[in-house]
């Protein structure tokens, strides 16, 4: 994702700071998009474009860490910078803790702030990546048989045909029909490409606690 294709939300109560961190940004070539409150920003944010938001920390109603926590609890990934007029140890924990990407003060160092900014870039590109990534291998996970999935944890397991078929009921070259109707499916031709594939997917191996388990098709 460009830089051009990249927009930086500006969220402060204070019109000469929005303007002062609008003209920054957009001199190093980023989109903006200023808004004068929390409220007015969560009414017009749409969570598909990409982009961060640079968050005053201080503000009426709404203050920046109520805010992240609205994005949080809808399920928003939204890369967050915190701009405020005092260091406070207490708040920048919790905002960290949320997965702010780092919390200025004030006056914001024009360096510092663009460093930022370049880090939620890279980050927000990554993570749409590997949603992406998710949605096209869940997809395609949607196009097997429930056998042809019970083969393919089998496979994920490091299981050989003649085990999976043991494991199964069945016999192996029946095994070897659903696993090769199950990688032209999913457009995989190694066994490497599958495990890969796998972790995309979020599937774990039969016995396995490091991640959720993929659905089964119905």
């Amino acid at each position: 994702m460009s830089i051009s294709e990249f927009t930086v939300f500006l969220v402060d109560d204070d019109p000469a700071v929005l303007r002062g961190l609008a003209r920054l940004i957009s001199a190093a070539h980023y989109r903006t998009r200023t808004f004068a409150s929390p409220h007015e920003f969560l009414s017009a944010h749409d969570p598909g474009e990409p982009g961060c938001a640079v968050v005053d920390l201080a503000m009426p109603d709404l203050d920046g860490l109520e805010l992240q926590q609205r994005l949080l609890g809808a399920g928003i990934e939204r890369p967050i910078i915190f701009v405020t007029g005092e260091a406070d140890v207490p708040k920048t924990v919790r905002a960290m803790k949320g997965g702010a990407i780092d919390f200025l003060t004030k006056p914001v160092d024009a360096k510092a702030l663009l460093a930022a900014v370049a880090r939620a870039h890279a980050l927000d590109t990554e993570a749409r990546r590997a949603r992406d990534e998710r949605t096209v291998a869940k997809d395609r996970l949607a196009t097997l048989t429930r056998r042809e999935h019970e083969v393919l944890v089998h496979v994920v397991a490091g299981r050989l045909n003649k085990q999976i078929a043991g494991d199964l009921g069945t016999v192996e070259k029946t095994i070897k029909v659903h696993r090769s109707r199950m990688m032209r499916k999913l457009g995989l031709r190694t066994v490497q490409d599958l495990m890969r594939f796998a972790e995309r997917a979020g599937i774990r191996p039969k016995g396995s606690s490091s991640g959720p388990a993929a659905s089964r098709p119905q």
